[in-house]
């Protein structure tokens, strides 16, 4: 029975990826370039990162040439649906409100939300402790949502249009906290920035799903669905991932 599995995934991946239509797309592949270790530009100039790895991984799978393209976190789905690029790989949540816009791919990564705040501060996340407490997330996103919509009358909630900026204004004690994705704060913690930092509480939010986003309606979005199941299937996924992270995010 596994051997007749693998058969028949054989048999959807040579379907999904070998004819020659696919062979010759030639596609844009968009993504923010400021939130690592997801996306990012590197000091020599390159976009990389987990995001931009798995895109590119899922181009190979399609047989398709792919080009790298930046935009703001604030207008991203509108340069999607713009065509300054064909897909989004910017760990970006699923959300209702989203997918009214845009489509999006099977998640292929699963997320959390959790507090950060200095070592040194007691900072409990309970809503009567941090009733007062200025918190910082980055605009646009499924934290800076949380906030608003569970602690808006609790917390002087500070949106910042790049995560980075949000990071900044913790450091210098402009913010007693900042709630973002854990994986994007445990790459933080682990900078020189970052080393006065720590965790605080449990993850208020942990099934967030991450998706790939395409125009309503684009073909694009099975191509993907089939690549991305073919490269968790052939392992170059765990390779991608075992790359930034010590554990398993999928």
């Amino acid at each position: 029975m596994q051997n007749y599995k693998k058969i028949l995934l054989a048999a959807a991946a040579t379907l999904a990826f070998g004819t020659s239509a696919v062979a010759a797309d030639k596609l844009k592949l968009g993504t923010e370039g400021a939130y690592p270790p997801f996306n990012l530009i590197d000091a020599s100039g390159k976009v990389t990162g987990f995001d931009v790895e798995i895109g590119q991984a899922l181009c190979a799978k399609m047989q398709a040439e792919c080009e790298v393209v930046t935009s703001d976190w604030d207008g991203i789905i509108p340069a999607l649906n713009a065509k300054k690029f064909d897909f989004l790989i910017a760990s970006m949540s699923i959300t209702e409100e989203r997918q009214a816009a845009v489509d999006f791919t099977e998640p292929y990564y699963t997320n959390k939300l959790q507090f950060i705040a200095p070592k040194s501060a007691e900072f409990k996340t309970d809503e009567a402790s941090l009733k007062g407490k200025v918190i910082g997330a980055q605009r646009a996103t499924i934290a800076g949502t949380w906030l608003e919509d569970n602690l808006g009358k609790v917390v002087d909630i500070k949106l910042y249009d790049t995560q980075e900026n949000a990071y900044l204004d913790l450091a210098s004690g402009r913010l007693d906290g900042v709630l973002a994705d854990t994986f994007v704060n445990w790459e933080w913690l682990k900078s020189d920035a970052g080393k006065d930092f720590e965790f605080k509480g449990d993850p208020v939010f942990d099934n967030d799903k991450i998706g790939i986003a395409v125009r309503k309606g684009d073909p694009l979005r099975e191509k993907l669905n089939a690549a991305l199941q073919a490269i968790i299937e052939d392992g170059t996924y765990k390779q991608i991932n075992d790359k930034y992270f010590p554990f398993s995010i999928y």
